[in-house]
């Protein structure tokens, strides 16, 4: 249910694939046998909690455990449509409090001087090229580093705007910029590998789909040049075409169609970060601050 109908992506559906068989486990010592479909109806809120802490023990941070609850209640939800087993122990817990984590974008002289970097990296033109065309396609239009390089030939030539199928295959239309159709435009020039309907757009050194951690890489390989923190990633680029649209007036709800969110909420994190920019630049301005 979860691949087919939520399409939820491979990495989640192994971490409830992973909370769930570790539950398990923990209820086979906690009950001292094999677990039953009878026993989860017995269950209590207690039960859970002993598991929970059982996992604190470990470790984990309030965000594991926050997505450990999540696919527990997912699963009990499931059980309770399909099997009609009635398990109430997760009724009553609450998850844990979570800090909202802000987005940690790039200024745009940064960006537009990192790009400058990879561009004038020492390796061969196409791969300096290739390199350049992505970081533009997460800057310049917001795409996921994985939405960008999973094009294809079909999607070729570009135009001045691109459909993308996004996460749970959410799709969605953005315009690309002249400079950013120009970079890819660059980069397939020079390109050494053929370019069919089938075939990655976006090549590794022997022509199979380039691996995200090249790009990843060659930002690594950037941030010492500007001075530029950990946080200055491919993921950050995307964030930076958020918050610089968001600065220049551009509308909330639509740069939630652009990036693809599918609720607001998930964009209006950007409000926060555009408003911590705002104080940063008072305290720096103003003679009493």
């Amino acid at each position: 249910m979860l691949a087919d109908q939520r399409r939820l992506s491979p990495h989640t559906l192994r971490a409830y694939e992973d909370t769930l068989g570790r539950f398990e486990d923990f209820l086979r010592h906690h009950l001292g046998g094999t677990v039953l479909t009878a026993h989860l109806e017995t269950l209590h809120a207690a039960d859970v909690r002993a598991y929970m802490a059982s996992r604190r023990i470990k470790g984990l941070s309030n965000a594991s455990m926050a997505r450990e609850l999540s696919a527990l209640r997912t699963f009990t939800r499931w059980a309770r449509q399909h099997l009609g087993l009635q398990i109430e122990a997760l009724a009553g817990l609450k998850s844990p409090k979570l800090a909202r984590r802000v987005p940690r974008p790039l200024a745009a002289p940064d960006a537009h001087a990192l790009l400058d970097i990879v561009a004038d990296s020492s390796r061969a033109d196409w791969m300096r090229l290739r390199d350049t065309a992505v970081l533009l396609l997460l800057w310049g239009a917001g795409l996921r580093i994985s939405e960008a390089l999973s094009l294809t030939g079909a999607d070729l030539p570009l135009g001045e705007v691109l459909r993308i199928t996004g996460k749970r295959a959410k799709l969605r239309e953005v315009p690309l910029l002249p400079l950013v159709r120009a970079a890819v435009e660059a980069y397939l020039e020079a390109c050494p590998f053929s370019m069919t309907k089938d075939e990655p757009v976006f090549r590794g050194v022997r022509g199979g789909l380039l691996d995200a951690g090249i790009i990843r890489a060659a930002m690594r390989a950037a941030r010492p040049a500007l001075g530029l923190p950990a946080s200055a990633t491919p993921h950050a680029l995307r964030h930076s075409f958020a918050t610089h649209l968001l600065a220049a007036g551009a509308d909330l709800r639509a740069i939630q169609e652009l990036l693809g969110h599918a609720s607001l909420s998930s964009t209006q994190i950007y409000t926060a970060v555009d408003a911590a920019q705002l104080l940063d630049s008072y305290r720096h301005a103003h003679p009493r601050a």
